[in-house]
């Protein structure tokens, strides 16, 4: 596993440590970025200590505990838990992934929290998603025809065509792939990253979709595709086991063919 190591910042200051209860056996140390822009105070680390024996085995159980029974004012998304609504994606020992389906056990140590890094932080472990969200939003995706839909029916595809959006169709949005891409750290305002082009890719090879060449046609950019360069970070680091580098290589490639 490729892990994205959080550079040392000097305005990050040790925080406040939070002791378990006296004569509690099973502790582990939560170490916590810990930020408030309107405070006007600069980022710092909390040092939770959790019981472990009346706690959960993920580390979003962890969050919770912490959340509701010793520091309320700690901030962060979650909803399913279950892996599916990708709300809790945050960098925990490293690693871009989902609170709610990391086990606590895998970590060895302290287990380090931040919010998915090179994204502007809300609160706490919330990063501000709106761009994000526009990226994703610009690929329109969504069916796209031309011609009636049939007057008795659905639009219908094979079940071959069918499996080869299964796929990218899993997609959780969680925003851990396009955060671990350097190319989105440096370019974000410019390069689509990878979940934006993933979804891109899922309708360019739908066959009931009907605009696949106006799709390539906007992505046909030196920032908004190119900037890829294939280092795989995203595929790493994808909760889901995708694997949006070869989705945007099948884009170049599709580009590519048509050109010539």
């Amino acid at each position: 596993m490729v892990q994205f190591r959080l550079p040392a910042n000097s305005r990050i200051k040790p925080g406040k440590l939070v002791r378990a209860p006296t004569g509690t056996k099973n502790v582990r140390n939560f170490k916590i970025y810990r930020f408030d822009p309107e405070s006007g105070e600069n980022p710092r680390v909390d040092i939770y200590e959790v019981d472990m024996d009346s706690c959960g085995p993920m580390v979003l159980d962890a969050l919770i505990k912490i959340k509701n029974e010793i520091d309320p004012t700690l901030t962060f998304r979650r909803s399913c838990r279950e892996g599916i609504c990708g709300s809790c994606a945050m960098n925990i020992d490293g690693v871009n992934t989902l609170a709610c389906t990391k086990a606590t056990e895998e970590v060895r140590g302290e287990v380090k929290i931040y919010p998915l890094p090179h994204m502007p932080v809300i609160k706490d472990l919330v990063p501000d998603l709106t761009n994000f969200y526009a990226q994703y939003a610009s690929v329109k995706p969504w069916l796209q025809t031309r011609t009636p839909a049939p007057p008795d029916g659905e639009r219908l595809q094979s079940k071959e065509d069918q499996e080869k959006i299964d796929r990218p169709s899993a997609c959780i949005l969680c925003a851990c792939c396009s955060t671990s891409c350097p190319s989105y750290w440096w370019n974000s305002d410019r390069y689509l990253g990878p979940a934006a082009l993933l979804a891109a890719y899922r309708w360019i090879i739908d066959t009931r979709d009907e605009a696949t060449g106006e799709r390539l046609d906007d992505l046909e950019d030196p920032f908004r595709l190119y900037r890829c360069h294939t280092i795989m970070n995203c595929a790493e680091a994808c909760p889901k086991d995708l694997n949006p580098a070869r989705a945007i290589a099948e884009i170049k490639q599709l580009i590519a063919e048509r050109n010539h």
